[in-house]
């Protein structure tokens, strides 16, 4: 994006991001080990069994294709649906009893309550879920668009298009934060600047994307020094 294509919009570049556009398992909340514990329990339960490396393919994933991936590895025990409905059965519970923010979260949302800047959770997660891990956190979004919200899921820029469609704002001049390949690609190929905080599997750099070790180095100042 250049000077040219900012002031053609009308929007300072002090005042960029226009949004902050956050992904929630493994960027926002510390879900990864949680969803490990269960996918592995499901497996036990079907008499097979599940490694890191199997949760490592499906990082970012939507529900179906987490779902046919692990009906494949139960060797058909349990049909995708049936699995689908475990996991959201199973992760509710964990999410509404255990959710815990990755550090440095809740101090960058207040950053940009104050600087009163808009945000929305993209998540290939359902919605119920991502209710059930938000409801003891008190951290509303202006939009949420959950994997069960969109025809198109995550490595699609369907998710953070229509997010930056919900907040009337342009994908360009927003900020994401992703922690996987999948989501990574999503927010790049909606033309996002893309924050990148690799959890469970490594993030190749590309334009407009740029990697940090944890969500505690990201603030506002560096948000906005991305645009320049």
């Amino acid at each position: 994006m250049t000077t040219t294509d900012t002031a053609s919009r009308g929007i300072s570049r002090g005042a960029l991001p226009a949004a902050v556009l956050f992904d929630m398992d493994g960027l926002l909340i510390d879900t990864e080990p949680l969803w490990f514990e269960v996918e592995t329990q499901i497996l036990a339960d079907l008499g097979a069994t599940w490694d890191a490396s199997d949760h490592a393919n499906l990082v970012g994933s939507s529900s179906a294709v987490a779902s046919a991936f692990i009906s494949e590895k139960s060797e058909g025990r349990a049909t995708p649906q049936e699995i689908a409905d475990e996991l959201l059965v199973r992760m509710a519970k964990r999410l509404r009893d255990t959710p815990q923010l990755q550090p440095g979260a809740r101090r960058f949302i207040k950053e940009l309550d104050d600087a009163r800047v808009p945000r929305a959770l993209v998540s290939s997660s359902a919605r119920v879920l991502i209710d059930a891990a938000l409801d003891g956190l008190a951290l509303p979004f202006d939009v949420i668009v959950a994997g069960d919200a969109v025809n198109h899921n995550k490595p699609h820029p369907e998710p953070y298009l229509r997010a930056a469609e919900l907040l009337d704002v342009d994908p360009r001049d927003c900020v994401a934060l992703e922690d996987s390949p999948t989501g990574a690609a999503s927010a790049t190929a909606a033309g996002c600047v893309v924050i990148a905080i690799p959890s469970v599997t490594d993030i190749d750099p590309a334009e407009r994307r740029f990697i940090v070790r944890s969500l505690d180095q990201v603030d506002l100042p560096f948000a906005r020094s991305l645009f320049d």
